[in-house]
């Protein structure tokens, strides 16, 4: 057989291969190599419905990866064994991988401590759970995280106290032992810096991450919650974070007006700095997820505001230099 007849069979036979790798194996392997993030969205920021959030977020968004708070108006941890099923079978369907599970765990009260004064509480994404079913809702959780097949789950550190220095270190102890928790499952637990919580920005997590050294511990950095608090998350707060314990991100953004203390905004629309944010987290090696929380309704319903916001997120992460 001739050189060219050889070339040209094994052409067709590529092209043959290629014919049969369905799109969104092509998709998956092209995203992969270009982008360093596991770019994502929180599911119920654009619907409760499920299977409607799954297709948006993987025909219309483009994305790989989804990140789980609540489906169908259920809490996940509330989610029964049909609902959990259906989930899965959903995201099979849309080819969908879980960043990580986006659970409600500690975003309780810290018995017997007096609250801040004035401080917002956002209970939407609340499920309805005391102190003491706290290590219900844990063990809740690594069931979720193994049902969809990911190793994070996300975690608070209580609602904010007027004086969180009596207490710290007993908030410490209760992180530092779900963390062993969640260690004996192969599990990461992830702190998320949140305004109405004791850890609400960069200079406030440093020192918690210091306390709790537990390799598995790590901090879902939000900068739009740090902006929202009154700070600069991004050079300020970012640049004191140990880099290796960041293990995950939200993506929001916060514009102040006089006389409100913020509001929420698209990504790319208000104070974060997100094109420095990405530049650095990609100098710095982070290839976890930038996972969208839009949290903004501007575009009139979550859905819109969703689209609107993820096309802020993408247009920054372009002029950061980075193809997601």
């Amino acid at each position: 057989m001739s050189s060219t007849r050889r070339t040209f069979l094994a052409g067709l036979g590529i092209s043959a291969a290629a014919a049969s790798i369905p799109a969104s194996a092509v998709r998956a392997f092209a995203s992969a190599a270009s982008c360093p993030f596991r770019l994502a969205v929180i599911n119920d920021e654009i619907s409760s419905d499920f299977g409607h959030a799954c297709e948006v977020a993987s025909k219309d968004f483009g994305l790989d990866w989804i990140e789980l708070r609540s489906m169908w108006k259920t809490n996940i941890v509330d989610l029964d064994k049909a609902q959990v099923a259906e989930s899965q079978k959903i995201l099979k369907k849309y080819n969908l991988r879980v960043t990580d599970i986006a659970s409600p765990l500690f975003k309780v009260d810290w018995p017997g401590a007096p609250l801040a004064n004035g401080r917002r509480r956002d209970r939407s994404f609340d499920a309805k759970h005391t102190f003491q079913q706290q290590e219900e809702v844990l063990e809740r959780c690594i069931e979720m995280a193994d049902a969809f097949q990911t190793d994070r789950i996300r975690c608070f550190d209580f609602w904010r106290l007027e004086d969180q220095k009596p207490y710290r270190a007993a908030i410490n102890d209760k992180l530092r032992q779900a963390a062993e928790r969640c260690a004996k499952s192969n599990k990461i637990l992830l702190l998320e810096n949140e305004m109405s919580c004791n850890t609400a920005t960069g200079v406030e997590a440093a020192p918690v991450l210091h306390a709790i050294p537990n390799k598995n511990f790590m901090l879902n950095w939000d900068p739009g919650n740090a902006a929202a608090f009154g700070t600069t998350p991004y050079p300020n707060g970012y640049d004191l974070l140990p880099k290796h314990r960041i293990g995950h991100c939200h993506c929001k953004d916060v514009v102040r007006k006089p006389g409100v203390k913020y509001e929420w905004a698209p990504v790319g629309g208000g104070v974060v700095d997100w094109v420095g944010q990405f530049r650095a987290f990609k100098r710095d090696g982070y290839h976890y997820a930038v996972s969208l929380e839009t949290h903004w309704r501007g575009g009139g319903t979550p859905e819109a505001s969703s689209r609107t916001s993820m096309k802020g997120l993408k247009e920054c992460l372009k002029k950061a230099g980075i193809t997601c």
